[in-house]
Order: C-alpha cells, then sequence, then structure tokens
C-alpha cells in the first residue's frame, strides 16, 4: 500500500518508517523539516521510500501526495505544552489548520490514522477509558483534541490517544519527561521535581509506532475509532521514576514543596480496549531506562561559553 506520514521526519516518524518499509509498503513522508532531515538520511536508498518538503498548512502543495494514498499516518503537530506556549498561534495553525487540510485533501477511501495523546484527558479523578470526557488544561491538549474530534467525524478513520512518550529515536527529544530526567540525572548530577506526586502513563517511541503500524488494518479494530495506546505496567508518579533512577545513577534531587509545574497533566488510564485487538507493549520501564542511561550518556553538548 502507498502509506503517506505527515510529520515524518520526527521522532515518532523516524521510528515508523523502517517498520512500514518492512511490512512491504510504499512510504512517503511529507515534513517541512522543522527539526532537519536527520531521521530519514538512511532510507533514502531504499526503493519504497519518498520524501517531499511539504507544510501541512501547504494546501496546494499537500493535494497531489494525499490524493493516491491508501493510508494516511497524520503525525504532524507542534507537540508538547512548552512548544505551543511558545508558539500558539503556529500551535492552532498547524495542529488544527493543517489536520483540516488533511482530512479535506485525502479521498474518503483512504484508511486515516490520528496520532492523539493522554494530555486530551487533562486532570482526571479515577481512571480514564475512552468514553471518558476530555478535559484538556493546555493549548496543546486543546488543539489536538480539536483536531481528533474532525477525524473520529470521519468514516475509516482511528485516534490513538497516546501514554507519555519516552526512549531513543532517530530523532531524539530531550524535553520528554522521562528523557529529561534522565538526562539532567545523568549531565547535571542534580533534578528538581515540582508536583512529585503526579501520576502518568509511559509508553516506548518502539510501541507507539508499532502501535500506529497494528491499526492500519481496520480490521483489527473491531469497530472502535479510539484506543489509549500504553500499558497500565507503565504507570507511575514522578517520584516513582527518580527513584528508579536513583538506583542506577548517582545525583542529587530535590522534591520541592513550593512552585508547580505548568503541565498539570495527572491521570491513570485503561488500556483493554487496545489489547483486545491483539496488541501489547514491548518495552518495559526497566529496559527503557537503561536505555536512556545508556544512549544519553553518549550525547555531549559542550556550552560555547565555558572554558571547561
Amino acid at each position: 500500500m502507498r502509506v503517506v506520514v505527515t510529520g515524518g521526519a520526527g521522532f515518532i516518524g523516524g521510528t515508523i518508517i523502517p517498520m512500514l518499509l518492512d511490512k512491504g509498503h510504499h512510504v512517503v513522508v511529507l515534513d517541512r523539516l522543522m527539526y532537519g532531515a536527520h531521521a530519514l538520511i538512511p532510507y533514502f536508498i531504499h526503493p519504497s521510500f519518498s520524501f517531499f518538503e511539504v507544510d501541512v498548512r501547504d494546501r496546494d502543495a499537500l493535494a497531489p501526495h494525499l490524493a493516491k494514498a491508501d493510508v494516511v499516518i497524520h503525525l504532524a503537530a507542534l507537540v508538547g505544552y512548552p512548544l505551543c506556549k511558545k508558539l500558539p498561534q503556529e500551535a492552532v495553525d498547524v495542529n488544527v489548520g493543517g489536520a483540516k487540510n488533511v482530512l479535506d485533501l485525502t479521498p474518503t477511501s483512504t484508511r486515516m490514522i490520528y496520532a492523539s495523546t493522554g494530555s486530551n484527558y487533562g486532570e482526571v479523578q479515577g481512571i480514564c477509558t475512552e468514553d471518558t470526557p476530555l478535559n484538556p488544561l493546555s493549548l496543546y491538549g486543546r488543539t489536538k483534541t480539536e483536531a481528533e474530534m474532525m477525524f473520529l467525524n470521519r468514516e475509516n478513520s482511528v485516534s490513538l490517544r497516546f501514554a507519555t512518550a519516552f526512549g531513543l529515536a532517530p530523532r531524539l527529544r530531550l524535553d520528554l519527561m522521562l528523557n529529561d530526567f534522565t538526562w539532567q540525572a545523568i549531565h547535571q548530577r542534580y533534578l528538581v521535581v515540582y508536583e512529585k506526586h503526579f501520576r502518568r502513563t509511559f509508553i516506548h517511541v518502539r510501541d507507539i509506532a508499532r502501535a500506529i503500524v497494528h491499526v492500519v488494518d481496520p480490521d483489527v479494530c473491531h469497530g472502535h475509532k479510539v484506543f489509549n495506546v500504553g500499558h497500565e505496567s507503565l504507570n507511575y508518579t514522578k517520584e516513582d521514576i527518580v527513584l528508579l533512577l536513583q538506583k542506577r545513577l548517582d545525583f542529587l534531587v530535590h522534591f520541592a514543596a513550593i512552585g508547580s509545574d505548568a503541565d498539570k497533566r495527572d491521570y491513570e488510564v485503561d488500556y483493554s480496549r487496545i489489547r483486545s485487538t491483539g496488541f501489547s507493549i514491548t518495552v518495559n520501564i526497566e529496559d527503557g531506562l537503561q536505555e536512556l542511561i545508556d544512549g544519553l550518556g553518549l550525547i555531549r553538548m559542550k556550552n560555547p561559553y565555558s572554558n571547561v
């Protein structure tokens, strides 16, 4: 099949491309290269890989690539609370306007997969299921929720609400909570944690990519259009994560009693629906943290204004 991946040069895109190629699909990546093309370099030799520098806000540039797609995986977005806060108008234009362009320009027969987020739930008492009312607290959550509603109103589409991502990928992200905590513990050897009791579920980027590939086949979804994607075994508080890191690394931590985390997400999620389709995660917290420690320990960034 011809699979178009918007935002395919990003954190998830660089991980999913080889999985799709291994399945025999022709992969077309559309990306404006906000973070460069490094994640794509290994795939240009592959005869079933194509790349086009396209911004999802540009309808004329999008149209010819979407017209022939059998499957569209929509990853393109400004991702995360901090980035959307920094670029609020661009966040709306890309996350909502770009999603609308993709929907408008894709044939109705094309399978559509939307990469959504658990941020849509916000702060929730109890355990979230796919039927829990959405209560996004940040601009990021609100734009992703608005776009998700558009996808869910379309036939032959599915939305995946991912747990908090972590792990190493060709386009590395250090802003993700587990990645950030590990980086600081290794290189700064000091960590300040606000609201240590806040709880989230985590999922490795490889399992995110595997879940997307899994639902390319609509038959596995059993008629459902939205799935929480993660696993209850990866549900931890911030304090839990710090304590796991302290078993492996020597660093100081300050659990701040004053101050707050601007990202107020605090929730626990049920993942039984995605499991009922035959999907299960492959990376647990122990292996995932060790990967981060091993990999991030090799990445060194020199302060250009330091003599040391």
